[in-house]
């Protein structure tokens, strides 16, 4: 066959898939090729940029966001959201919310142990949850509560409300998320209660966590609940994140600090066996924070906006270049 009567025949094959939307095998039967044939010169066409195919959609740059952080960072997935320049946090979150709210019912089956942690997106995805189908599944809280936080955001209304949409079994861990003694934990990890909810702990395979910064004005753990020297440590040991109040250096290294021993929640090291670990966070503060989790492997889904992922590929490539330079 000449190069003339290749390019013919891959042509006509293209128009006749592609425009014509003949299948496969009404073009075997057509032009009398065997249907694998009409596959291979498919392909064929497109390898030799005969048939060029281009997604058209406004979204295109949070899909390219997506395939930069799931190549870079290595994550089964990340969801990029867009967002508007003048967009307020409370419409932030509840776009975060609604996008871990549908992660959350399409990974979601009969058999699952499905951990949650505190906060505003965490509770707006909570809110966003409709139209579920009932699972047989059980909903944990992987952190206990502060006396603080609002009703919505606290850790045993988020897991009531997935618990009631999803018509699963919900558990609650009644302990504050850090004691104010180490003594107070010591006989907490001894009731029954917190051991049931650790026996869950360990076979939990889907978790939604926050991730908590220093830099950022609103967060609880570093200027609300504790207002003595606890905080203060925690900075001082160089924490860059939080991820359900245990505290995590830029490298990823949990912090050893007297508060981490007051602390009762799921270890971080246990997130990085979980089949879905899922981190549902926004804001240009947090982008170290977010970084360092990815790195140490806390979190293997990620769910934000756009402007945070451009952020959090920036700072990527800004440290890179500095360990190249070393």
């Amino acid at each position: 066959m000449s190069k003339w009567d290749e390019t013919r025949m891959l042509v006509k094959i293209a128009q006749l898939y592609y425009i014509d939307n003949m299948t496969q095998s009404e073009i075997s039967k057509k032009l009398g090729i065997y249907r694998t044939t009409i596959s291979r010169l498919l392909k064929k066409a497109k390898d030799e940029g005969i048939v060029s195919i281009t997604i058209k959609s406004d979204y295109n740059q949070c899909f390219e966001l997506e395939k930069q952080i799931e190549k870079i960072f290595g994550v089964k997935e990340a969801c990029i959201i867009p967002s508007e320049p003048k967009q307020t946090n409370v419409v932030k979150s509840q776009a975060l919310g609604y996008a871990a709210a549908e992660y959350l019912k399409r990974i979601s089956k009969d058999g699952d142990a499905i951990g949650f942690a505190w906060g505003t997106t965490l509770a707006s995805m909570s809110r966003e949850l409709t139209n579920c189908k009932p699972i047989s599944a059980n909903i944990v809280p992987l952190v206990g509560g502060f006396s603080d936080s609002e009703s919505e955001n606290h850790v045993s209304t988020i897991v009531s409300k997935v618990a009631n949409e999803f018509k699963a079994k919900a558990h609650y861990l009644y302990a504050p998320a850090i004691t104010s003694d180490k003594i107070i934990k010591d006989a907490i990890v001894k009731d029954t209660n917190y051991k049931n909810i650790s026996q869950l702990w360990e076979i939990v395979n889907i978790a939604f966590v926050g991730i908590g910064s220093p830099g950022k004005s609103s967060n609880l753990l570093w200027n609300s609940e504790y207002r003595n020297s606890s905080t203060m440590n925690v900075n001082n040991n160089n924490a860059t994140g939080e991820i359900c109040s245990r505290f995590y250096d830029i490298n990823g290294n949990i912090v050893d600090s007297e508060l981490n021993d007051r602390t009762i929640a799921i270890e971080l090291d246990r997130l990085k066996k979980l089949k879905y670990s899922v981190g549902v966070v926004e804001s240009h503060e947090k982008v170290p924070s977010i970084l360092s989790a990815l790195k140490a492997k806390f979190i293997n889904v990620l769910i934000t906006t756009d402007e945070t992922a451009r952020l959090l590929l920036e700072l990527r490539s800004q440290i890179k270049g500095v360990e190249i330079k070393k």
